[in-house]
Formats: C-alpha cells, sequence, structure tokens
C-alpha cells in the first residue's frame, strides 16, 4: 500500500552553498500525489520530484518546473522518503535549497519517523527493470539490470589515503537504509572548498555537515562514522537520485565511480527504452 506521514513537520537549516537559513515544512498528501515541492517562498513554485525535472547535477541535482523556480541539494531528504518507503508528501520550502543538516539523510529519517507513517487505500507503484541498461562517460558507469529484489552497489576510487578504492552494497531490505546508509555524510576536499566559497558557493559548508579532507587527513575532530563512509555517502546519493523515477525501483544498480550526473543520465537511458521497464503494483 503507499504510505504518506501522519502529521506534518518542520525542519530548518543552512543550505550547503547558500549559506542561507532554509525552512522545509514535511506535509502528509493524498495517493497518487507522488513526492513534490513547493518554493512558498515564490508564487509559482510547484516542482514535482522527477528525473525529466533535473536542470543541474554538477554540485548537487535541481530540480525546476517551467517557470524557472528551483530546488537544490534535494538528494539527502530523497534518499531517506525512498529509505523509508515514502509515496506521497508535500513538501514546502522558503529558499532554493534542501537544508543540509548534518550532510546525511539521518535527520530527515527522524523527521519522518517523528512525524509517523501511515498507510493508504491505494496499491504501491513500482518500476520493474526488464533489461541491462548502461551509460559511460570519462571512466564512470552506471546500471541497471534485472533483479528480484533492489540494490544499490557501487566502486569509487580516489588517490586520497583516507578513501582509496571503495566498493560497497545494499540490499533495500527491513529498512537496512536506516543503519547502513542514512548517516553517511557527504564530503570534500579542503582545496575544492576553498575554491567553491571563492566562487560564492558553499558557502554553508563546514565540519558539522559534511567531512572535510585535506592532502592526507580527515579535518574532522570526531572522524568518520564508518570505516568506509564514503562510499555509503555515494550510495545514498543514487539512492535519492534514482527515487526521481517516480516510483521505487525493483532491480540492481551498480555505480562506478558515479555521481548525480551520471544518475539523472541512467534514468534518461531507462526511461527513452520502454522495452526496458514496466510499471507494476504491489
Amino acid at each position: 500500500m503507499q504510505t504518506t506521514l501522519k502529521q506534518a513537520i518542520t525542519l530548518s537549516g543552512i543550505g550547503l552553498h547558500s549559506g542561507k537559513t532554509v525552512t522545509m515544512v514535511l506535509k502528509p498528501a493524498p495517493a497518487h500525489h507522488g513526492i513534490v515541492f513547493n518554493r512558498v517562498d515564490l508564487s509559482d513554485g510547484i516542482i514535482p520530484a522527477q528525473w525529466n525535472k533535473v536542470v543541474d547535477t554538477q554540485l548537487c541535482t535541481v530540480i525546476a518546473n517551467d517557470s524557472g523556480a528551483s530546488v537544490g541539494t534535494i538528494e539527502h531528504v530523497m534518499s531517506a522518503l525512498c529509505g523509508c518507503g515514502i509515496d506521497n508528501i508535500l513538501i514546502e520550502i522558503d529558499g532554493p535549497e534542501v537544508p543540509v543538516m548534518d550532510g546525511s539523510a539521518a535527520p530527515f529519517v527522524a523527521a519522518i519517523d517523528e512525524a509517523g507513517i501511515v498507510f493508504q487505500n491505494a496499491p504501491r507503484k513500482s518500476i520493474r527493470i526488464l533489461k541491462e541498461v548502461s551509460v559511460q562517460k570519462d571512466g564512470k558507469t552506471v546500471t541497471l539490470s534485472p533483479s528480484m529484489t533492489t540494490s544499490f552497489g557501487g566502486t569509487i576510487d580516489f588517490d586520497h589515503p583516507q578513501i582509496g578504492q571503495q566498493h560497497y552494497t545494499i540490499h533495500m531490505l527491513n529498512g537496512n537504509f536506516r543503519h547502513e546508509i542514512a548517516d553517511a555524510r557527504t564530503f570534500g576536499f579542503k582545496q575544492d572548498v576553498d575554491y567553491l566559497r571563492a566562487n560564492g558557493l558553499a558557502l554553508g559548508g563546514s565540519l558539522e555537515n559534511a567531512i572535510v579532507l585535506d592532502d592526507t587527513s580527515i579535518l574532522n575532530p570526531s572522524g568518520l562514522r564508518f570505516k568506509d563512509e564514503f562510499i555509503r555517502h555515494k550510495l545514498l546519493d543514487a539512492i535519492g537520485d534514482l527515487y526521481l523515477a517516480g516510483a521505487p525501483l525493483q532491480g540492481k544498480y551498480t555505480g562506478i565511480k558515479a555521481g548525480h550526473e551520471m544518475n539523472n543520465a541512467l534514468l534518461h537511458a531507462l526511461f527513452a527504452d520502454d522495452s526496458a521497464w514496466e510499471e507494476i503494483t504491489a
């Protein structure tokens, strides 16, 4: 059955790139509503959370409507909604960027749990992968392939002593997103952060909401939450990006050095081939 929240809940925090305080209200929505953002500071701010609304993937995933209203850094809250099995929700937000919170999906999961989840009188839809679809670019590869269950697996390879090559796979069963993926934080390199700030970006980034590395070390005094937190966060992003399909996927995702651009390209490739997928109801 489809799900929504029992009640509305409000979150406030700093936008990672704008550095400005943003308030976001997660609200219950009726069956078949889907996940929809509403920029309440704009007159035409309704933006469905869909793969074909993505307009930028350079530093985060940004969606926009035909009037130009946009919301960025949506991948962490989308990942939490997927991991918690939320189908229908209205997200009211008073700025152009979802608050980064602690850089993971855990604060959004906690908010969903506090609001509560209710089942609705409508069957849940899923998108079943029927044949392999793959996108390759600049040494990066993302693939969806048929599977009786849903899994997200990936590999990263950074020339950094604290990262190196990491692999991880999560099978989306029994709510294990909560303890395997949700707590993994976004990460970046100090030299890149310095460059972004000089260009008016990453203004809200700090050791409170990201893992920051210099040439050899992790700068966060508390260290890592997982020894392989970096690949786990990449999968967190992928789960959120792929939830823009409009329904949960039944299939196997594999990402090699993947990111937001590749994830969205994969959905474009999937939906360009009607023989590669089918909608099913549970």
